[in-house]
């Protein structure tokens, strides 16, 4: 968080090449009645030089279209038109108002305070690896890292010294099985909240992690 960001930001410059940071909205926040309550993190985007591997394809959003323009032919100008309303595929930015934090019903929801959403962590994997890749995290936590890159095709390695920890990470990668969907991600696209009933596979129902997505984002979960 913003205690600590700048911290990170002058040791990493000693030893990589810092191309960006990212900030992310993570949704969720005690409310402050004398200050503004904290919901967002930074993610620190560096390399070890500047010949780095960023498939920008992987990570492009779904947006829907507010206002709409059209060429002077009148066809639609970097958007399509659907019957689930107007889209642009756009190319990502380093602001993610995308993300929904795990809710304690959820299935990726562990006991751990700090858990990072799935999709999160897919938009880095995605953008940074390719498949068969070896993901590493020097800080594993609940196992969201090992379980997602499992999901996407990527080998990993993880480290945590809590047991507690270790423990959850190794149930969720015994319990996933051959799942792979990740909330808020399908069709090779990121998807905006609130985009359920958009989010619809050729039989007209609706993917079980597209379903906890939207249900997230409405807080009926």
């Amino acid at each position: 968080d913003w205690k600590s960001s700048g911290a990170i930001f002058n040791v990493a410059k000693k030893y990589f090449q810092i191309q960006n940071r990212i900030t992310f909205e993570r949704e969720k926040g005690r409310g402050a009645k004398s200050n503004w309550k904290n919901c967002s993190e930074d993610i620190w985007f560096c390399t070890l030089s500047n010949d780095y591997h960023f498939d920008v394809d992987a990570v492009k959003m779904k947006r829907k279209v507010i206002a709409p323009y059209k060429d002077k032919n009148g066809d639609a100008k970097d958007w399509e038109d659907s019957a689930d309303g107007k889209y642009r595929i756009t190319f990502p930015s380093n602001v993610w108002t995308d993300i929904t934090i795990p809710f304690w019903s959820t299935p990726e929801n562990t006991d751990h305070p700090t858990q990072k959403p799935e999709k999160l962590v897919a938009k880095v994997i995605l953008a940074s690896s390719k498949p068969n890749d070896v993901v590493f995290d020097p800080f594993l936590g609940s196992g969201t890292t090992s379980v997602v890159a499992k999901k996407l095709g990527r080998r990993y390695v993880g480290i945590e010294i809590d047991e507690q920890y270790c423990c959850l990470a190794e149930k969720r990668l015994e319990t996933m099985g051959n799942e792979k969907s990740i909330q808020g991600y399908s069709d090779g696209v990121f998807w905006e909240r609130n985009t359920l009933n958009e989010q619809m596979n050729g039989n007209g129902k609706k993917d079980k992690a597209i379903i906890a997505d939207d249900l997230f984002s409405k807080k009926l979960l």
